[in-house]
């Protein structure tokens, strides 16, 4: 049986090796400005179908000039017509990147016109033996890249209209009809050529839509990610409309908050203030993937944390553990290496859960449950540089790591009992 899996590994050092040639990044820079060029200022979507629209431009460019340039020693005066056709091609082909400055129609409609035009034209000079009709199949498929598919009302008619002058030029234009009575090998060649490039063209239009949308695919499911955690993603895409609600019987939960931060933001401004939360929630995210635990949202300088949900682990008390020593010795470093006041007091907590998706619009993964509420007001009662911690944490964490008592504390909603300082990992 054929192994793909096989296949890939097998093919995978040789696509290093080409990444490596010199010159290979280079020229892969040059067909990206290259693509995009007259993109600018458009919106996404639209600029993916213009930078479409120009590959398949200069590819009509590069073919119709190699016809040129063959016809030309072959026999300028007898293909004359046929030479300055193709030549008026390139140049409208180059112009189309240029065009975008006017608006997002104007060069495919330079394309399909010109292009319309000049099939028959060959046809007109050339004949239906030399193929070049085949190239009218190509608005099957290049007009729902070009336009988009809000635009059925202009692409139907063009397919339409190339249906028609295809057929119109193969009963039209018979071999006797031709203006031009070239060889039976040139009228061969040319249909080999009409063949290749409408294969040519029609796959690289495939190709390019296919890839610009796996790119966009691929950056609205890493945004995704970014946003909701990896299983609760691949949820929704197999059950878009369904509710996510799950129950957890043992989580646990943590509530971070610098403390008097509003005062520093005060003494920041602004654009120091969101640069120095950046940082310190950009460094506590990272934490968060290396002990496993799943963020759950920010508010304001406040950081929420849970493990064992979306997926359960026996661990889960002991990773949000290991995630508060690391946060705070992290806002340590740079309490020393920016002299500005931050502090941290983190609340933990475990116990049953309830998560899932709130919201249509903006939506976000969240949990509830006693825990979570637990945990916010240990993270209250906790002190600047200290990670507070219910009994039950205590209880998961066994000897694994150094506690301190706070002794016994009254936490509303709940009454009085006894809560644990997390010191250190043993």
């Amino acid at each position: 049986m054929f192994d793909l899996k096989l296949l890939s590994k097998l093919l995978r050092p040789s696509l290093k090796d080409l990444q490596r040639i010199p010159g290979f990044q280079a020229a892969k820079r040059i067909c990206s400005t290259l693509a995009e060029f007259g993109t600018e200022g458009y919106p996404t979507d639209t600029k993916r179908r213009l930078m479409i629209l120009n590959m398949i431009a200069y590819l009509i460019a590069i073919t119709t000039l190699i016809y040129a340039i063959q016809h030309t020693f072959l026999d300028y005066e007898k293909y004359k017509p046929v030479i300055w056709i193709n030549i008026a091609l390139v140049g409208t082909s180059i112009a189309v990147p240029f065009s975008h400055r006017i608006n997002d129609m104007v060069g495919g409609l330079i394309i399909v016109v010109t292009e319309l035009l000049a099939l028959v034209a060959f046809c007109y000079y050339l004949g239906r033996s030399a193929g070049v009709h085949l190239q009218l199949f190509i608005a099957a498929a290049a007009p729902f890249v070009v336009f988009g598919l809000k635009r059925l009302w202009l692409i139907i008619p063009i397919i339409i209209i190339a249906v028609g002058l295809h057929l119109y030029a193969w009963f039209q234009f018979s071999d006797d009809y031709a203006r031009i009575h070239a060889d039976p090998d040139v009228i061969n060649s040319i249909y080999v050529q009409a063949a290749i490039t409408t294969f040519a063209l029609i796959a690289a239009t495939v190709y390019y839509a296919f890839t610009l949308t796996e790119q966009a695919k691929a950056q609205v499911d890493s945004l995704l990610r970014n946003i909701l955690p990896e299983d609760i993603v691949e949820r929704l895409k197999l059950q878009p409309d369904a509710t996510i609600a799950d129950n957890f019987s043992e989580a646990s939960i943590l509530f971070a908050d610098i403390t008097g931060f509003v005062a520093l933001a005060r003494q920041l401004g602004a654009k120091k203030t969101v640069a120095t939360l950046n940082e310190i929630v950009t460094a506590f995210d990272a934490l968060s993937v290396k002990h496993g635990v799943e963020k759950i949202k920010t508010i304001g300088d406040a950081y929420m944390a849970a493990a064992g949900v979306p997926q359960t682990v026996p661990d889960h008390t002991a990773r949000l553990a290991r995630l508060a020593l690391d946060m705070q010795a992290h806002l340590k470093d740079m309490r020393e290496s920016t002299g500005l006041a931050l502090n941290m007091r983190i609340g933990i907590a475990s116990g049953p859960i309830m998560a899932g998706i709130i919201g249509k619009k903006k939506f976000s993964y969240d949990i509830w449950g006693d825990a979570v509420n637990l945990a916010a007001r240990l993270e209250g009662l906790s002190e600047p540089g200290r990670i507070l911690m219910c009994p039950s944490c205590r209880e998961n964490l066994n000897d694994s790591f150094q506690f301190e008592s706070k002794g016994l504390v009254q936490i509303k909603g709940v009454g009085e009992q006894e809560a644990w300082f997390l010191t250190a990992a043993k």
